[in-house]
């Protein structure tokens, strides 16, 4: 991949290094040994192998909690889906990642979000609003319908690659709901597991009737980012969602507990979380080591921004631009996949900015 520079640091020019990263490395055919985990130097305990075709880019799109302010349309999903680079419009992120960490009205998704953990009545919420006509993956499938119909691109287009947030089945929960005519127990294995099997099944069959034309499902996302009150079903669920023919992605924090067991864990597509850009008193050697321990333990790794990286944020873009460069030297964007944080859609307000 060709080294990029900036000559300053201005959102223009941080939007377009970011198209740079996206357009090259998305021009990659696809790989032709998909059972090859990345960077793979020694065989493990378990045969790990995908399911599926991964996606280069993965894009995370938060969306479902009473709280967000963002409605994922057409329009908003138009600058993920391709943009122009020297006169020609060019496919972009080629993954995307639905999730959400609490309904906004006091329940969470995973431990640690909100006092109460979310019920059946709100995991069923969550799914529902993905597959609501004008917004989530049927907004995104029509933007690529609207794109193919002008035929302003000349490349093939590969079906777009849709990951599903799973929730994490609190263990102390005793007020999930009913399946089949009995109430979930959370304090019972098999009761946790039960809940997340109803919840894979009922995803396939929203997706299944909703005849999406330019998206695939391929997997299905941990939203728990630790593995303390998981590590014994994570890998029960990993069992049924390949059992399935899908991919189980995971995407520990920084010194995440569990981050180096991904495998032992059950999961197969696993991104690491350097945690540099929010906090101006973490240096970037974090990113380094971020890229370090990735090889070391065959993981990918996370690009991550917000909000903050705008204008009049104090200047806050140095830090995406220094994931930028760190991953760019370090052959991130070649060997690696790179799924893509940006707070609630800092990607769409960056691709509306003329800069400074």
């Amino acid at each position: 991949m060709k080294t990029f520079y900036f000559m300053s640091n201005t959102l223009l020019l941080l939007f377009s290094f970011l198209l740079h990263i996206v357009f090259c490395s998305s021009s990659k055919l696809p790989d032709k040994e998909l059972g090859k985990p990345n960077l793979k130097d020694q065989p493990s305990q378990r045969e790990f192998r995908h399911l599926k075709q991964q996606p280069d880019h993965l894009i995370l799109i938060y969306d479902g909690g009473a709280h967000r302010s963002i409605r994922w349309s057409p329009e908003h999903f138009s600058p993920y889906i391709s943009a122009m680079k020297e006169g020609e419009e060019k496919w972009l992120f080629d993954g995307f990642l639905f999730l959400e960490i609490k309904d906004g009205q006091g329940r969470g998704f995973a431990s640690g979000y909100e006092k109460l953990p979310a019920r059946k009545i709100e995991w069923e919420h969550l799914l529902r609003n993905y597959f609501t006509e004008g917004n989530a993956i049927h907004a995104l499938n029509s933007q690529i319908d609207s794109v193919l119909k002008s035929r302003l691109i000349k490349d093939r287009f590969q079906k777009r690659k849709i990951v599903l947030s799973l929730p994490e089945p609190i263990p102390s929960q005793t007020d999930w709901g009913m399946l089949e005519g009995r109430p979930l127990l959370f304090t019972n294995k098999e009761d946790r597991l039960d809940a997340c099997k109803w919840y894979i099944e009922y995803a396939e069959e929203l997706f299944r009737n909703s005849n999406f034309a330019h998206v695939e499902l391929i997997g299905f996302y941990w939203l728990a980012e630790e593995a303390t009150n998981s590590r014994d079903l994570a890998r029960d669920v990993a069992d049924y969602v390949y059992d399935k023919q899908y991919d189980f992605y995971w995407i520990p924090y920084f010194n995440s507990d569990g981050y180096a067991e991904w495998e032992k864990l059950g999961f197969n597509s696993v991104y690491y979380q350097p945690n540099y850009f929010f906090n101006d008193k973490i240096s970037s050697s974090r990113l380094q080591e971020a890229c370090d321990r990735a090889r070391k333990h065959r993981m990918n790794l996370e690009v991550e921004f917000d909000d903050n990286v705008l204008k009049n944020h104090k200047n806050w873009g140095y830090r995406l631009k220094d994931y930028l460069d760190v991953y760019e030297r370090n052959g991130v964007f070649d060997s690696m996949k790179v799924a893509y944080y940006q707070g609630g859609d800092a990607f769409y307000k960056l691709s509306k900015s003329t800069g400074s």
